[in-house]
């Protein structure tokens, strides 16, 4: 949601659009005001002490990041055109603000309560999200949806009106994203090993990354084989030493490596000098790794989740597995393994693919959808 975010603004300031993004001050080192990028800044608030603390908790402090927000944009002179909201906390106060704005409001969930427990994997999402969001579903002048899987499911969960659901897919960055030489890449992270299989993403049960260990166990027989799973942080310690543990217990802990966060700007790196990315989960809201593995050049596993069936081009860029049982995920990595080592045409092949991805086009949809939400609003105030 960061990245997506992040780059939506800046591809919006380089069109000539001012785009403040306000985030609660975690980290006392930031400075208050970030700039992104041309017309695009970061805008730090306090609500609560500076310090990471877990999103239930930042539900407590909205009311403080209200009053901050309407301080500062006061103090400053500011005014804006639209509200734009990511994630239902920021629903919440997107909600709020709009009628002393007096502007429209524009969401975007990327995750969905409901959705995440019918699916059952991980903690269940409390009430209070679950209301939250079907409030905030009903109640905004735009949904923007990244599949039409999710606006099925704002309006079967939610009962968004469909009117006001559009779907526009995630977008990726071309200009990071981009295919490395294999070796030079592999050389530079260390890798010498004949098949670079990767992960990325949070690690969460959600993300099925068990099921990938599992996976591994289907592919021992093949030597030189090597699993490295990228991502993690503070919350997520105990779900990785619950890993490392399965690891041990399959027998396949030599043949994997759990590599951490690591920079966005090292990632096209990784995807290049892997063999095969992965995206094992039970749930996706869009599938943004796919996109970043394939703009590298390097084709993709994954579970028909989320939009990944609308970006892979099955049996050309990857495959499409039913779900992600470990038996169909190691057939077919082993398929793609089984092809000749990749050429600079071929990774280039497989990054046309995803072209029309890339942030210009996806901005260009999101301004147009703008601009109708605008003229709706003014013709409803007339």
């Amino acid at each position: 949601m960061s990245v997506y975010i992040r780059e939506l603004a800046r591809e919006l300031g380089r069109r000539g659009h001012s785009v403040d993004i306000y985030a609660r001050a975690h980290d006392p080192t930031d400075d208050q005001i970030v700039e992104l990028g041309e017309n695009a800044r970061l805008i730090h608030l306090e609500a609560g002490e500076v310090e990471d603390i877990h999103k239930l908790v930042v539900y407590s402090y909205l009311a403080d990041f209200l009053c901050e927000l309407d301080w500062f944009t006061k103090r400053n002179g500011l005014q804006y055109d639209l509200i734009h909201s990511h994630y239902w906390l920021s629903g919440w106060l997107g909600r709020c603000l709009q009628p002393f704005w007096d502007v429209p409001h524009v969401t975007m969930f990327h995750t969905l309560g409901a959705v995440k427990n019918a699916v059952g994997m991980g903690e269940d999402e409390p009430e209070l999200r679950i209301r939250a969001e079907k409030t905030l579903a009903r109640d905004c002048h735009r949904i923007i949806a990244a599949t039409e899987k999710e606006k099925d499911d704002l309006i079967r969960y939610y009962d968004a009106p469909p009117e006001t659901v559009k779907v526009i897919p995630c977008g990726v960055n071309l200009d990071l994203f981009h295919p490395v030489d294999k070796e030079s890449a592999r050389q530079r992270l260390g890798f010498d090993d004949d098949g670079i299989i990767l992960f990325v993403g949070r690690i969460d049960p959600l993300k099925g990354i068990d099921r990938l260990l599992a996976a591994m166990t289907y592919l021992k027989r093949r030597q030189g084989l090597r699993l490295v799973i990228i991502g993690g942080d503070d919350d997520s310690e105990a779900e990785v030493e619950r890993l490392r543990r399965l690891s041990e217990e399959l027998r396949v802990q030599d043949s994997v490596t759990f590599a951490g966060p690591v920079g966005h700007e090292v990632l096209p790196s990784y995807y290049s000098a892997a063999h095969v990315c992965v995206i094992p989960s039970y749930h996706e809201s869009f599938g943004l790794v796919a996109l970043e593995s394939l703009a590298c050049g390097t084709p993709v596993v994954a579970a028909g989740v989320g939009g990944i069936e609308s970006v892979v081009r099955q049996g050309e860029t990857g495959y499409v597995v039913k779900d992600n049982a470990p038996v169909r995920l190691a057939d077919r990595i082993a398929a793609l393994l089984s092809r000749p080592d990749g050429s600079a045409q071929s990774a280039n092949s497989v990054r046309a693919s995803v072209l029309r991805f890339g942030w210009p086009n996806i901005a260009e949809t999101i301004i147009e959808e703008y601009k109708l939400v605008l003229a709706g609003y003014a013709a409803r105030v007339c």
